[in-house]
């Protein structure tokens, strides 16, 4: 890899963890979800960077895609909370993490595990590690507690405007002998759940990406496209385009660009065991003769 496209990788990674910690800090019961997405954003932005996805913040039995509302009324109360950061520089996704706050007090052991099975699986990690003994290590480390490893997400490569790029890195033991190879940007992402391990996509999206081009006949509709052309692929929310245009014409816009299969769109990830509870931790690292979590804080 290129020495000033490294640079680029870390720089976002060590913003992802500065905005992550400060995220941490401002939730709190009593607070405002839409306040504290769009105060994490902003700093990402002050420190000269931009989000690579909105920031994820997601309760309870949710595993990840919900993302504040325009006018989003919920705030913070006793929630397992889901706090997942994206950051870019210059299109460079160096930086994918996230954390679980407990606001109960009741899933000490849950948040635990998904911690410790992140922790075990970059202690592995190396120019030559395979996948499956990724996997491995994180299935073993959440089972150790007593949980389940979520076997249906998984981490995943990172790139110039690219999130979730081959190869997907496994949350249990899939066996596969593909090795991670010199230069690679990849974002270890254990869940870990009280339930069977397995999510499905349920409820409004308010996440979206950009994903064909086609002609649009609609004018407003081709304005929206402008703007979403900006992101260049990137994951954007519903709010980011009502800061510019009105929220009936954003969704007007969004319908018809769906049906022109223009977007796609991601539905909240929800456990499928009912009062089942997920907790996730991530980190971004870069693999090479030395290995470098990016988005390690301090």
């Amino acid at each position: 890899m290129e020495e000033e496209v490294l640079k680029k990788y870390l720089k976002a990674g060590k913003i992802a963890a500065e905005a992550l910690e400060y995220g941490r800090s401002l939730v709190r019961p009593g607070e405002s979800l839409l306040d504290v997405a769009e105060k994490i954003e902003a700093k990402i932005v002050s420190l000269g960077a931009l989000p690579a996805f909105p920031v994820n913040i997601s309760f309870n039995e949710t595993a990840a895609h919900y993302t504040p509302v325009p006018g989003d009324t919920l705030k913070f109360n006793d929630e397992l909370v889901k706090l997942d950061v994206g950051v870019h520089v210059d299109g460079f996704v160096g930086g994918d993490t996230a954390v679980t706050i407990d606001l109960s007090g009741k899933y000490t052991d849950l948040v635990k595990a998904s911690k410790d099975a992140l922790d075990a699986a970059l202690k592995v990690i190396q120019v030559g590690t395979t996948l499956g003994q990724i996997g491995k290590e994180i299935e073993q480390a959440i089972v150790s507690h007593g949980f389940q490893p979520v076997r249906n997400l998984s981490g995943h490569a990172l790139g110039e405007y690219m999130i979730h790029g081959s190869p997907s890195i496994p949350n249990y033991d899939t066996e596969d002998d593909t090795e991670l190879e010199d230069g690679m940007t990849i974002a270890i992402e254990p869940f870990a759940s009280t339930g069977v391990g397995l999510i499905h996509e349920k409820g409004i999206p308010y996440i979206h990406s950009m994903i064909g081009a086609k002609p649009v006949r609609n004018p407003g509709t081709r304005q929206i496209l402008t703007k979403i052309n900006a992101y260049n692929g990137l994951p954007f929310a519903n709010r980011w385009l009502t800061k510019d245009f009105p929220a009936f014409k954003v969704a007007f816009a969004l319908r018809e660009l769906n049906q022109l299969e223009i977007l796609h769109s991601y539905p909240p990830l929800v456990e499928r065991t009912p009062g089942a509870f997920i907790s996730q931790a991530e980190h971004s690292v870069y693999v090479g003769d030395k290995v470098i979590v990016m988005t390690r804080f301090p």
